[in-house]
């Protein structure tokens, strides 16, 4: 629940501190600018208040923090309709200013609701449910990968992730791969390369071994 609160503040904070014209770089998401993964973190705040508020209280969990994530057999397209539509919302708000705004807004309640809810309660999301503790523990995956995606390209030094929350990412990202990523990549090297963010070297490759090169990237959905 702490990692949950400390990466989603690490985030807004960051994004509260971008200069407006970062808003116009790319970002780590293909395709995307930085104001359209803004964007996207909105509507993902408004799930995990939706989430939150769906109760199962009488169903058995059905998949936890790993199973919550699909892999992938590719990367998004961009023609998801959901997808296609996050750059022309994002165009809409014009002023940088109004994106914070509604991102603080929404991004606040979500972080309040994440603190008072019972880790043990059960929830549904997706046509799965599974406790709120798994949930938001899913989450500290996807703010701390869209953390890197966020800063990815910013020509200038910003906000890193927190050290503890780049660690459980990493240790998430590797109960999904099955296997651990070898030591001498650093929790970073091991979420971007891990899932396609960056390619590796050649070195890397080797360090990777035949199974896991062969099962990345991990590409989660």
């Amino acid at each position: 629940m702490d990692l949950f609160s400390h990466s989603w503040t690490a985030l807004l904070t960051t994004i509260a501190e971008l200069p407006d014209e970062d808003f116009d770089r790319p970002s780590g998401c293909t395709g995307w600018l930085v104001r359209d993964l803004v964007c996207h973190l909105v509507i993902d705040a408004q799930d995990v208040l939706i989430t939150l508020v769906t109760p199962a209280p009488d169903a058995e969990p059905t998949v936890d923090a790993v199973t919550y994530w699909d892999v992938l057999t590719e990367p998004p397209t961009g023609d998801d309709p959901l997808d296609a539509l996050i750059p022309r919302l994002a165009a809409a708000y014009g002023d940088p200013a109004l994106l914070k705004f509604h991102l603080d807004d929404v991004g606040s309640a979500a972080g309040r609701a994440a603190r008072l809810a019972d880790p043990a309660a059960r929830v549904s999301t997706r046509d799965e449910v599974l406790t709120v503790e798994d949930y938001l523990s899913a989450y500290v995956l996807e703010w701390t990968l869209h953390h890197l995606d966020l800063i990815a390209r910013l020509p200038h030094p910003a906000r890193l992730p927190p050290a503890e929350t780049l660690a459980a990412a990493r240790a998430l990202l590797e109960a999904i791969a099955g296997t651990p990523f070898p030591a001498a990549f650093s929790d970073t090297d091991a979420l971007l390369v891990g899932t396609g963010r960056r390619t590796p070297t050649e070195a890397e490759t080797a360090a990777l071994g035949d199974e896991l090169a062969a099962t990345i990237p991990l590409v989660l959905g």
